[in-house]
């Protein structure tokens, strides 16, 4: 018996460790090679505090240009448009404007399923290989919760360390 007890409290402690990481907003592909379209997927696992996601917004980072959502039935798609801090090259013209943030609303996703948010974007030079790129995301859900997933890990620590990481991915080499 006591050989089933530690069994069983070895399988919550490892349940305890990988849950709450499964719990933050994430990008299915946690990679992105430089000087390239990479195809973003955000992943929503619940809402916030068991109400239903109604609204979902992602700020895209400087050097990430070249933005196009994917429609998603039943939810509305905005696109904040702004400057660059700079301009980036694209297919031979120079880009010094575009999509800054995206805002899917108008739908409703209960607590207890699951979706996918999509957008293509191209990740310009502006990042070197190894660097950490975040995509801070703002979760709205029914009666006026907020779920604001904008911690970017620094120092060397990871969105593990963190109770609101934003999503991240990492650059690598074309």
């Amino acid at each position: 018996m006591s050989m089933l007890k530690t069994s069983l409290a070895a399988i919550l402690l490892a349940a305890g460790t990988v849950f709450p990481a499964m719990a933050h907003i994430t990008l299915d592909n946690g990679s992105a090679k430089v000087g390239s379209t990479y195809k973003a997927i955000l992943r929503v696992g619940h809402g916030c505090d068991g109400k239903a996601t109604v609204a979902l917004r992602v700020r895209l980072p400087e050097g990430v240009i070249s933005v196009k959502p994917m429609p998603k039935p039943g939810w509305k798609i905005e696109k904040t448009l702004g400057e660059y801090a700079k301009a980036y090259e694209l297919h031979g013209q120079q880009q010094t404007s575009g999509v800054r943030e995206l805002i899917w609303s108008g739908g409703n996703l209960a607590d207890d399923e699951y979706d996918e948010f999509v957008f293509r974007a191209y990740i310009t030079d502006a990042f070197k290989p190894g660097a950490t790129v975040a995509f801070p995301v703002v979760q709205d859900c029914v009666g006026g919760a907020t779920t604001r997933w904008i911690e970017i890990p620094t120092d060397g620590k990871s969105a593990d360390d963190y109770e609101h990481p934003a999503p991240t991915l990492t650059i690598i080499e074309k």
